[in-house]
Order: structure tokens, then C-alpha cells, then sequence
């Protein structure tokens, strides 16, 4: 999976190669009639508009019924192209070979300031730049702005902060959802004690490691100190990601809290760890990660969710806030695609409610437009986790690492993943694992 977010994050061995046949196999495709809709009639009649993105099976299906329902109401021809995780890469290889898409759907923030840095982005028009200001919380907007211009408009959401959990385990252990992060630890070891240890960890995936810093960081130094992080306007080496990671390390030194302990989870990937949860083999009572947990647990091992998976808000530590990290994909539009009037229409349309409430139905999505009818979601749980990420406004903070530079934070082992994959193998000095991520980020931002 990708980095699911980083919406659902992908196999990081999915190639730039696989990609561009993923291109050249979609391209044949629209001559063979495989491309979403007829050829003329509405506004954009006869047009075509390509799209690329990370998503894959069930995401991709989900997000060519949008792409549809806008054919249905231009007339446009829509053909969906996989970029492969390296997005940049993908793009930057198909604007040096003459045949970019018209529209990319990009999946971190330090990619889409990249694009627009380097002056592959039209900015969006004043259509969408108006109905993004009516429609998502500033927040979502300043991540689409590079140096005051409005270039990506968030259309998926991912709420990185639901910690899910079997009921039956609960309910055998005698405990119920914790409302502190001390609490949780202490649920934690209580369910260990009832003979089910409490975290399914996918240390195997150096990106599920960042995410649980990331809320542990935002509620305990809050959303200033994350910002300037993010930024790198703050040294790694600060007291405030030193205690973070202190905090952290009681988790991962604690055998009775991280299922067959710190090598078994280093062995363990993201699907892995929920299916050590909801699998037919339990292994564990909780698994912390994104609302796509749901998804899994209901499409993989026929989980009914609100009965047999449930979720609890990532819970405040030390007394501050409780956190919201998200992460998401956002829509722009390419300079040199064949048909970027077309693809800004598309951008206008991905800005609607109307476009966002296709996939709502199809499910496993969120979306961050607050004028989306929370009823077009199809279930109780996936409705609680949509009014959450509206609620929390301004407050959410995109997730930490998809703002870094890719050297440091979205590579495999490398940077910001591999440091934390050593911390959990040994967190015994936090201050000596804070120096190595200030000297990594140092070398990735430049600065």
C-alpha cells in the first residue's frame, strides 16, 4: 500500500517504470474505447483529460465513478493513469518525454511545492479558488498555496488519528476507551495482562512509525512548535521532540504493549498489523492508524464496523489537545498537459460537494469539504470519522513527514523512516536519536 496519506500509502517498491507502462497501457486503452465516457456532447464534448494518480484496485475504481459523473456532466473523455508512489518522478518523466497528464492528483505537500517551484503548475482557477474559500476549513487551502498561489485543491482526506480496536478484546479484558494517552498505555497493559498483547505495530513500514510521533508530538508541544518542525524552522535536537520521543519510547521499550515486541513489529507491515487485530488470528487488541484502517478490517476480514471494529480518537497527551493529523491528495493541473482548460474544469468539479459524495458512497474516503452531506457515507463509523475531520477546523495539521522533503521523510530506509525503525529496535537515548534526525533533516532541507 502507499503511504496511505499518507490516503493509503502504497508498496514503496511500485516503480517509475511500472508507472510508465501503467501510461502507455492507459493511452492505448483510450484508443481502444477504454477511456470513461462518449466522445462528444456537453460542454467539453470530443475532449479528453487525463488524470494521474497513486491510486490502485479499489481506490482507483472508486475515483474513476467520479470521473464519470463528471463526464456525464461535460461530456468529457476521462482516461486515469497510476503514477507508481514516486509521483515526481512519474511526472517529471512524462513532461520531459511530451505527454504530462492534464491533472495529478498529488499525495504530499513537499511534491506539490516541488512542482510549483520548479514551474509545472497553473494556478487554479477563481472558480475553485472561490468555492475552496466557502467550502474548507484556511488550513486545506494554505497547503494547496505556494508563495500566495493556489495551485492544489484538496479533494481526500485522511484522518490520521483513530486508534481502532477489537470490542471482543475489550470486553474479555474488562476495560473501555481510554480519554488520555496515559490511559491508553494503561488499557494497553491491562489487555496484555488478559492474555492479548495491546499494539499490532508495522514497524516494517518506517511511515507508520512518523505518524504516531507526529500526534504524539502535535498534542504534546501543539500546532506552533509542529509547524516550525515541519518547516525545519525548528531543530530536531529541541527539548520538545526529545520529550516526544521519551513519551514514545515507553511505548516501544514495553513488551506487553507492542505485540511479539520490537523485532516482531519490525517484521510487520501495515496490512499485517491490522490483521493481527481483525485477522482470524488476533494477535493484538489495537492498531493505531488512519480511518483506512476501517476499510481493511471491513473489506479483508469482513469486520462490520461500530460492531466488530471500532475506533477511539488518538487520545491528548500530557494534557494537551487531542490531536488531528491528516494527510491527502490534492488536484492540480499541469502547464504542459494536452488539454489543461479541460483539466481546470475538472479541478472546478473535484471542488464540488456533488463530485466529492460519488465517493463518499463508494466508501473508504473523507473528504474535507464541510458542505458534503455527512448522509452520502455509508456507514455510522465512517459519518463519525468525516464530522471529526470537519469539527477540528483549523486545528488539523497535515501529517509531518509528507511535508519533508522525500529524502527525509517518505524514503525507505532512509531518514526520518529509518531513524524511527532504530529507535523502536533501541529507545534508550532519545537525545541521541533527536541528533540523527536534526543531522538528516539538515542535509534534506538544506538548511
Amino acid at each position: 500500500m502507499r503511504r496511505p496519506g499518507k490516503t493509503t500509502r502504497r508498496s514503496a517498491a511500485t516503480t517509475a517504470t511500472t508507472a510508465a507502462l501503467g501510461f502507455t497501457l492507459a493511452l492505448g486503452a483510450t484508443a481502444c474505447g477504454g477511456a470513461t465516457g462518449p466522445a462528444s456532447g456537453g460542454e467539453l464534448g470530443g475532449q479528453t483529460v487525463t488524470v494521474a494518480g497513486v491510486w490502485t484496485g479499489a481506490e482507483q475504481e472508486s475515483f474513476k465513478k467520479v470521473l464519470d459523473a463528471f463526464t456525464q456532466k461535460t461530456g468529457a473523455k476521462t482516461v486515469f493513469v497510476p503514477s507508481g508512489d514516486n509521483v515526481s518522478t512519474f511526472v517529471g518523466s512524462k513532461i520531459e518525454g511530451g505527454a504530462a497528464p492534464d491533472v495529478v492528483m498529488v499525495p504530499q505537500v513537499g511534491v506539490l511545492q516541488q512542482f510549483a517551484k520548479k514551474g509545472w503548475l497553473q494556478p487554479l482557477s477563481d472558480q475553485t479558488s472561490q468555492t475552496a474559500g466557502s467550502t474548507l476549513a484556511p488550513v486545506w487551502k494554505n497547503y494547496g498555496t505556494v508563495d500566495g498561489t493556489y495551485y492544489g485543491l484538496y479533494f481526500k482526506a485522511a484522518h490520521k488519528s483513530t486508534v481502532w480496536y477489537s470490542p471482543e478484546a475489550f470486553a474479555q479484558a474488562g476495560v473501555g476507551e481510554p480519554k488520555s494517552y496515559g490511559d491508553m498505555l494503561k488499557t494497553g497493559r491491562t489487555l496484555a495482562d488478559s492474555g492479548r498483547p495491546a499494539f499490532a505495530i508495522a514497524g516494517e513500514d518506517g511511515w507508520t512509525l512518523t505518524d504516531w510521533f507526529e500526534n504524539i508530538y502535535l498534542s504534546q508541544a501543539g500546532p506552533e512548535k509542529y509547524d516550525q518542525l515541519a518547516q525545519h524552522q525548528l531543530k530536531w535536537t529541541d527539548e520538545s521532540v526529545v520529550r516526544a520521543l521519551t513519551t514514545l519510547g515507553e511505548l516501544f521499550k514495553d513488551k506487553q504493549l507492542v505485540a511479539g515486541g520490537a523485532q516482531a513489529a519490525l517484521g510487520t507491515d501495515f496490512p499485517t498489523s491490522v490483521a493481527q487485530v481483525f485477522g482470524p488470528e488476533p494477535k493484538a487488541g489495537m492498531v493505531y492508524e488512519g480511518d483506512f484502517v476501517g476499510g481493511v478490517a471491513k473489506g479483508q476480514f469482513g469486520k462490520k464496523l461500530g460492531q466488530d471494529a471500532k475506533f477511539f480518537p488518538f487520545p491528548s497527551v500530557d494534557g494537551g489537545r487531542a490531536p488531528v493529523v491528516s494527510g491527502g491528495d490534492a488536484a492540480v493541473v499541469l502547464k504542459d498537459g494536452k488539454n489543461a482548460t479541460a483539466g481546470m474544469r475538472l479541478v472546478e468539479f473535484l471542488a464540488s460537494a456533488e463530485a466529492a459524495e460519488v465517493w463518499a458512497g463508494a466508501g473508504g474516503f473523507l473528504s474535507p469539504n464541510n458542505e458534503v452531506d455527512f448522509a452520502a457515507y455509508g456507514d455510522d463509523t465512517t459519518r463519525s470519522t468525516a464530522n471529526s475531520l470537519i469539527a477540528a477546523g483549523n486545528s488539523i495539521r497535515f501529517d509531518m513527514s509528507d511535508q519533508a522533503p522525500a529524502a527525509f521523510g517518505g524514503t525507505k530506509g532512509a531518514g526520518e523512516w529509518k531513524l524511527l525503525q532504530d529507535f523502536l529496535r533501541d529507545p534508550s537515548n532519545p537525545q541521541g536519536t533527536a541528533a540523527e534526525l536534526e543531522a538528516e533533516a539538515a542535509k534534506a532541507y538544506g538548511n
